[in-house]
C-alpha cells in the first residue's frame, strides 16, 4: 500500500503510528507504537517520537530531538536542533517513574530554539519564542520572547516572528513593523488585534 508520507529508509516506523499526508521523516528516526504525526510535518535526522507524543500539523523538528511520551506539539510548532524535552522531575535509574510523566504543551506556532532545554509540566504560549539555549523552567505566555537560564521574559513577539516594538500610534500598544500587525499588552501578557479593533 502506497504511503501518503515519505520515510527515510533509515528510519524505523513502530505500527500502528498515525503519519499525516505530506509529512516527511528523514534519516534515523524512531516513531513509536501510537504516535501521532499530523499532515505535512518536517521530522529531521535522529529524532524519536515516543508513542503517546501528539504532533499537530506542519510542525518542524530539526535533528536530534526526542518529543517524549506526555508532550504536545500543537500545529505550526518548531523545535530547533537539539533541543531537549524532559518527561520526569525527579529522575533515577533504579526507580521506575514512568506513572509520573508531567505533561508539556507547547501552543500553536510556538518556537524552540536550538540546545533549549524544555522541563516537563510546563506549557509554552503561542506563538511564544524561546531562544537557543534558555532553560524553560515555567509557563511560557503567549508571544513572549524568552531566554537565558532559567528563562526569564525579555519582550514579545509577533506571530511572524519579528520582535513587537513600541506603537507610538496606541498607549500600551505594540507593533510589528515588518507584517503590521498591531498588539495590546499589560506587561505580563501580549493578544494580537483583531481587524475591528
Amino acid at each position: 500500500m502506497e504511503k501518503s508520507y515519505f520515510v527515510h529508509s533509515s528510519s524505523f516506523i513502530d505500527e500502528p503510528a498515525r503519519i499525516g499526508e505530506g509529512t516527511t521523516i528523514w534519516h534515523f528516526c524512531h516513531i513509536q507504537t501510537g504516535a501521532l504525526i499530523g499532515r505535512g510535518c518536517r521530522i529531521g535526522q535522529n529524532v524519536n517520537i515516543g508513542g503517546a507524543a501528539r504532533i499537530g500539523d506542519r510542525v518542524k523538528i530539526q535533528n536530534n530531538v526526542s518529543v517524549y511520551d506526555a508532550v504536545v506539539l500543537e500545529d505550526d510548532v518548531f523545535c530547533g536542533p537539539s533541543m531537549v524535552f524532559t518527561n520526569v522531575i525527579n529522575p533515577r535509574s533504579h526507580i521506575s517513574r514512568k506513572n509520573e510523566y508531567r505533561s508539556t504543551l507547547v501552543r500553536r506556532g510556538a518556537t524552540i530554539g536550538a540546545n533549549a532545554t524544555v522541563i516537563c509540566g510546563v506549557t509554552i504560549g503561542a506563538y511564544a519564542f524561546v531562544g537557543a539555549g534558555a532553560v524553560v523552567t515555567r509557563d511560557v505566555p503567549d508571544y513572549a520572547l524568552v531566554f537565558g537560564n532559567p528563562a526569564r521574559v525579555k519582550g514579545w513577539v509577533c506571530a511572524c516572528g519579528e520582535k513587537l516594538s513600541l506603537d507610538p500610534s496606541s498607549e500600551k500598544g505594540l507593533a510589528c513593523f515588518a507584517c503590521g500587525k498591531k498588539y495590546r499588552s499589560n506587561g505580563r501578557m501580549t493578544a494580537e488585534l483583531s481587524a475591528s479593533n
